[in-house]
């Protein structure tokens, strides 16, 4: 997950950086946090993919690059509406735009040519040069046209971009979003494996604008000195008196303004970089893993340049396992909130990061277990640590009686509570699960588990104790009734025992002819209400593991 971690944000950042060197435009980036983000790969959800990603590239912007941020499907299911420009475009908001990308749950639909739009007229691209970033994992699913759409923004627009990230999309999925930033001459991406993103990026390195012509060469001095072909050759080291690092780290160089600040942009390079910078002040970011440094220098002409950089920074080993002895959980997440960083970086498995020297604050969660550890880091040293969450691992399924069938269609769900209620009788919910074999990681404590299958519901308590593992079968003594009223608007099933005050208790209901549902074992009234507004009324018994079939006529 991490290699493609790291190649995912190389393409936004090629992206970015693209969209920086040409000019100095405002930009937006859309996220897409439907609920198709939480689809995996390599073990890794897409959405934590995304969110370091993103966490990673905008430690490379400039901090006075106006960056905004818009996320859809991040409230609401089912709704095309649920679109927010949560960052407006401003400077030096990346990291509020890396806490939004953290906070965002992944629910609806992908409203993707609305948001795309609304992010445009959030720039003002009718009077202002401005570049959306739209990352997606999946197509329209709101009847927008995005192709459409790129025609029409750019010929509205004042110098308008968008660049489109399909992230896990088919290569015929992508052409259905590539129209987007082929019509507004921005730039596809395809990044649904580490491979194919490095293809991606082979085709779609922005070409540099063709050199001025150069004016005729002055006749040079008989003695004038030969100018090296190349004069900076920068070096890093973790600590002082450690070896170069010459792979996985980065080179940020940026003019000097006189204040000493950054100034404009200039390039990025990575690995053991040579090249030549022409005379002038500069500010030099050397980058590995989460660490950083940077360095001004003044480069003069006909002069050789070989800063070293001193990172001062370890690296960090970490293992996570469920219990003692137990192999390592490819799921956990490993939070490390290392100084300087206000929003900490999530990994997941087993994890290798570069880190500046301190103490490292490390929180390891499997399932709803969590430990956290601080880690004295020294400059220079490796320290690799198992960290033990201390978890047991539950399976669940649900039975419509011991012994019998499983329950393993749609709408079946779990709930796990404390055992122990609270001062007012409640419990308290721990975690939750739908589909047959879902599955928990729970710490030490007695707890009650809770299935539902449409209308029935049962419950049994159980006990965990860290690295055992446990199948938790649950018998909800239920049966199926499936009821076919011709002519029917709609079909109720009703308790058949009356209140003090002569009512029915309502259990479930479908408007439609046909209606099918799981319920406990008992007796039960079913009333269809007809076209013509008159009403039918059956009863039925259901037996546990059985199934009855009812036609209304």
């Amino acid at each position: 997950m991490a290699g493609l971690a790291r190649s995912i944000a190389a393409a936004i950042l090629l992206l970015w950086m693209t969209t920086l060197g040409l000019a100095a435009d405002r930009v937006v980036i859309v996220l897409d946090a439907s609920g198709s983000m939480w689809a995996q790969i390599d073990g890794t959800p897409k959405l934590e993919i995304a969110r370091q990603s993103l966490r990673t590239v905008l430690q490379s912007v400039p901090a006075d690059k106006e960056i905004g941020f818009m996320a859809y499907g991040h409230r609401e299911k089912g709704s095309c509406e649920d679109i927010e420009l949560i960052v407006p475009p401003q400077a030096g908001s990346a990291g509020a735009v890396s806490a939004a990308a953290d906070s965002l749950k992944f629910l609806g639909k992908t409203p993707l040519t609305s948001a795309v739009k609304q992010a445009a007229e959030a720039l003002k691209y009718t009077e202002d040069k401005a570049t959306v970033i739209l990352i997606t994992d999946g197509l329209e699913t709101c009847k927008g046209d995005p192709c459409a759409l790129g025609k029409e923004l750019k010929a509205a627009g004042v110098d308008f971009t968008v660049n489109v990230v399909g992230f896990g999309l088919t290569a015929d999925e992508g052409k259905q979003v590539a129209c987007l930033a082929d019509n507004t001459g921005g730039k596809y991406i395809q990044a649904s494996d580490e491979k194919a993103l490095q293809d991606a990026l082979v085709e779609t390195i922005a070409v540099a604008p063709a050199p001025a012509p150069e004016p005729a060469p002055a006749p040079a001095p008989a003695s004038a000195p030969e100018l090296p072909e190349v004069n900076f050759m920068p070096a890093v080291v973790l600590a002082e008196g450690g070896d170069p690092v010459t792979d996985g780290n980065s080179w940020e160089i940026y003019k000097a303004k006189s204040d000493g600040t950054r100034g404009d942009y200039v390039t990025t390079e990575y690995g053991a970089y040579k090249g030549n910078l022409e005379p002038g002040d500069y500010t030099i970011v050397a980058r590995y893993g989460e660490a950083r440094t940077e360095q001004k220098i003044t480069v003069e002409a006909g002069q050789v340049y070989k800063p070293l950089l001193t990172l001062n920074a370890g690296t960090l080993i970490i293992h996570p396992r469920p219990s003692e002895g137990a192999d390592v959980a490819d799921g956990a997440a490993v939070v490390i909130a290392y100084p300087g960083v206000d929003t900490p970086a999530t990994y997941y498995g087993d994890t290798k990061v570069v880190l500046p020297a301190g103490d490292q604050k490390v929180t390891v969660r499997i399932g709803q277990g969590e430990v956290t550890k601080t880690i004295p880091l020294t400059a220079g040293r490796i320290v690799d640590k198992d960290i033990i969450v201390g978890v047991g691992h539950v399976i669940a399924n649900a039975y419509y009686t011991a012994g019998g069938d499983k329950a393993d269609g749609s709408g079946i769900g779990f709930k796990v509570f404390k055992a122990r209620k609270k001062i007012d009788g409640t419990r308290q919910e721990v975690a939750h699960a739908y589909g047959p074999d879902s599955k928990f990681d729970l710490p030490p404590d007695d707890y009650v588990l809770t299935a539902t299958v449409e209308l029935a519901v049962a419950e049994q308590p159980f006990s965990v104790k860290a690295g055992e593992n446990q199948d938790l079968k649950i018998a909800l003594n239920a049966g199926v009734l499936a009821i076919t009223a011709p002519g029917a608007s709609k079909i109720e099933i009703f308790d058949p025992k009356k209140d003090i005050n002569g009512n029915r208790k309502s259990l479930g209901y479908a408007y439609d002819e046909k209606y099918q549902a799981a319920l406990p074992a008992g007796d039960y009234a079913v009333v269809s209400q007809m076209l013509d507004n008159s009403s039918k009324e059956s009863t039925v018994t259901i037996k546990a593991g059985e199934r009855v079939e009812l036609t209304v006529q």
